[in-house]
């Protein structure tokens, strides 16, 4: 009979036979799989957000204020919207994944980093350092694949 966990926040579901098999969360996804996937998408959604956010503030609004031409503000601030509601989702889902606390500094830090430009370049790298890559290390995966490399 399969029991239900709770890791990181995140609900897997185990089997209580005895036989080691791949951490599964409640929807059926390996945890390891869905770790990576979602490190891959918050860093994907942090570098389109802090580009279209670079864009809009160095392009879009000296266009709009000096060249009277509202356009590119208007299309590259709406596209910078939709990224970034995207991206606080995908943040919030990282920050669980990789033990960062709900209500810490840092991941507050994460979440304001796609509303001011450059931000989000320099807290990937930092939650990279600090968070992701200690947390892929300590992955069951991450075990197996050095051993196998040696």
């Amino acid at each position: 009979m399969p029991e239900v966990r709770e890791t990181n926040g995140v609900p897997e579901v185990r089997e209580t036979n005895g036989v080691p098999e791949a951490r599964k969360t409640a929807i059926g996804v390996d945890a390891e799989r869905l770790r990576v996937l979602v490190i891959r998408g918050y860093r994907v959604m942090a570098y389109l957000t802090g580009t279209m956010l670079i864009i809009l503030c160095f392009v879009g609004i000296p266009l709009q204020v000096f060249g009277h031409d509202p356009m590119l503000a208007k299309l590259v601030g709406t596209i910078h919207g939709m990224l970034y509601i995207v991206y606080l989702v995908v943040a919030f889902a990282m920050t669980r994944l990789v033990g960062m606390r709900t209500a810490s500094a840092g991941t507050v830090l994460v979440l304001a980093a796609g509303t001011v430009p450059v931000l989000t370049f320099v807290v990937e790298r930092w939650v990279t350092r600090r968070y992701i890559d200690p947390s892929l290390a300590r992955s069951p995966a991450a075990a197996e694949h050095a051993a196998v490399g040696r």
